[in-house]
């Protein structure tokens, strides 16, 4: 009862974050900063160089990839910038990510080379949409910031070939710890990267508001510092609305709030790439995305002048990103819920894990008549404590208490085949982690469908050998589920304090494990459980999800191997090494009472 109580307070203690006595508003913790305190000079006559670059863009857009890339490096060098050029190529699921990308440097006149910040337009966003609008904003900002000595860091400017891969490889070339060989190395370099902030402007029209992205890959989120300067600027000093996480209109209402809140949770477990700048954070390089969403009377020199004084505030920084929260959840854009009070809900969730697994260990360790435990469902030959047990008198500080003698009883455990099938289960793990990760796009669906089907009958195919060439004793299923519990609490404990959203998810789906009860006499209901819990399984969740946001599941599993190989993403880590197990160990006991 006290582990499903610890569930069910993680759950309420999350629902409680949007209440306003929980959640702050957000503030700037970097006073150099001094977001929105400058004026802004984009506008005017550069309207007429952004078209410019904006027909150069529009003529590009039909052409080979060799030819734009020459072509985009020709215009930064016609603005007086250093440029170059990076080949990348990346495999994965059997099929090459490759390109281009294109950047250039501008030096400051009043630095000294040692520290920079990016700015990045991809010439395609996430959606495979040109970026023609940011591209050519890219390129207009270029040429007006080179007319200003005022920048004390340099600006690199840089335009991958697309947002997935081409911002990896280069990130990984600039910090020479590219993972691919087909990755070139980088022949202009700068200083250290203090910040990025990249554009996706594809609307062919003025826009309505700025849509601001910020997760990173793993979960990792961007300094809580960058996001707000950029709010307060967009909102604040330019006007225009700000919106995050696909919420377009937002009421501040508790719905949307947690609606909001629960979104970025999702994005942030996942652990994928939600934009360019995903790719800059592993690398403790702070990041964002602005998005330009909506049709309104905003054009591009509005958002010209948010990135220009975005940059002014960045110019100020005397020291990196430090001050404000690395861990938070967003559920507006001006209120937040830092790791302090939003921990608590996961550590929870995890707990109940760990209780429930010491609570077996007690269990096992006792006497083989007494009382079996309410997660158990008791043999009728099981004998219960006789009304006339002897007793014995203990004395202990002057206190008298009279035990029954059979509490008194320590029986030996045995550990050998539970540690043995709960490791074994955690390495099988590495299997499916293999075969999905390296598997062809074209045999994918028909690796998942193989697997399903051993999930489905695996179960009860080892159960069978379990039951008939090891006939484990009570004690040693208490013992397994005991062990298997103790290794997901633990996990899940430790994951929270680095991607807190994943550690929530993963502990909420595996909650039933806890209930598994054992010894069960009843195969029909042996059977009910088993399949209740195949419905928590990672391959129904996977199918389910696959349904609520209508993606084809063969099109998940590519995207989880792309972000294997390209962006480094762990997320199928903790599925197939973690919750899988934990699943695989659960239904293989109510299996055994199904076949034995």
């Amino acid at each position: 009862m006290s582990s499903a109580q610890d569930a069910f307070v993680g759950i309420a203690w999350l629902l409680l974050l949007p209440l306003d006595r929980y959640s702050r508003q957000t503030y700037i913790s970097e006073n150099a900063l001094l977001p929105g305190q400058v004026h802004t000079y984009f506008g005017g006559s550069e309207q007429n160089v952004f078209r410019a670059f904006k027909h150069e863009v529009d003529f590009l857009a039909a052409e080979p990839d060799e030819i734009v890339t020459g072509r985009l490096e020709d215009i930064f060098k016609s603005t007086g910038l250093k440029a170059a050029r990076q080949k990348y190529s990346y495999s994965s699921c059997g099929g090459s990510h490759g390109g281009e990308n294109v950047y250039s440097i501008l030096h400051a006149p009043r630095g000294d080379a040692t520290e920079a910040v990016v700015l990045v337009a991809a010439w395609r966003n996430m959606d495979g949409e040109l970026n023609r609008r940011g591209v050519a904003l890219l390129f207009t900002l270029a040429k007006y910031f080179k007319r200003w000595s005022l920048w004390s860091k340099d600006i690199i400017f840089l335009i991958p070939a697309d947002s997935r891969a081409g911002p990896q490889a280069w990130v990984d070339a600039y910090h020479d710890t590219p993972s691919n060989r087909s990755v070139a190395p980088l022949t202009l370099k700068s200083g250290a990267l203090q910040g990025v902030i990249a554009l996706d402007y594809a609307l062919d029209h003025s826009f309505e508001s700025i849509h601001v992205i910020y997760d990173g890959i793993n979960g990792q989120l961007p300094n809580l510092d960058l996001f707000n300067t950029a709010v307060s600027i967009a909102s604040g000093q330019m006007g225009m609305g700000a919106s995050l996480q696909r919420m377009w209109k937002h009421g501040d209402s508790y719905k949307e709030r947690l609606r909001t809140m629960l979104r970025g949770m999702v994005s942030q477990g996942l652990g994928h790439a939600s934009g360019p700048h995903s790719s800059f954070i592993p690398y403790h390089v702070d990041a964002i995305t602005l998005r330009a969403v909506g049709q309104g009377w905003q054009d591009e020199m509005a958002l010209g002048r948010s990135v220009e004084s975005v940059f002014r505030s960045l110019n100020n920084l005397l020291e990196h990103f430090h001050q404000s929260f690395f861990f938070y959840l967003l559920m507006q854009v001006n209120r937040f819920v830092s790791i302090g009070t939003y921990l608590p809900s996961a550590m929870l969730v995890a707990i109940n894990f760990t209780i429930t697994a010491i609570a077996l260990w007690v269990q096992s360790g006792r006497h083989q008549t007494s009382k079996i435990s309410a997660g158990m469902v008791a043999s009728a030959t099981v004998p219960l404590r006789s009304e006339r047990a002897d007793f014995q008198v203990i004395r202990h500080d002057g206190m008298v208490a009279m035990v029954p003698k059979e509490d008194l009883v320590v029986t030996e455990r045995y550990l050998s085949l539970p540690l043995t099938l709960v490791v074994g289960a955690h390495f099988l793990g590495a299997v499916p982690l293999s075969i999905f990760n390296h598997n062809s796009e074209q045999t994918i669906a028909t690796t998942m469908v193989t697997f399903g089907v051993l999930n489905l009958v695996g179960p009860y195919m080892f159960a069978i050998v379990l039951t008939r060439y090891f006939a484990p004793s009570p004690q040693q299923y208490l013992l397994l589920k005991s062990f298997s519990l103790l290794v997901l609490g633990m996990f899940l404990s430790a994951l929270a304090t680095l991607n807190f959203s994943l550690a929530f998810l993963i502990g909420l789906l595996s909650t039933p494990f806890t209930f598994i009860p054992l010894q069960l006499h009843s195969r029909a209901i042996a059977f009910g459980g088993s399949v209740i819990l195949n419905l928590a399984s990672p391959f129904a969740v996977l199918y389910a999800c696959s349904q609520y946001w209508n993606v084809p599941v063969q099109h998940i599993l590519v995207e989880a191997a792309f972000g294997w190989n390209v962006w480094g993403m762990r997320t199928q880590v903790v599925v197939w090494c973690v919750w899988w197990p934990a699943w695989l160990i659960g239904t293989v006991i109510l299996a055994s009472s199904v076949v034995g």
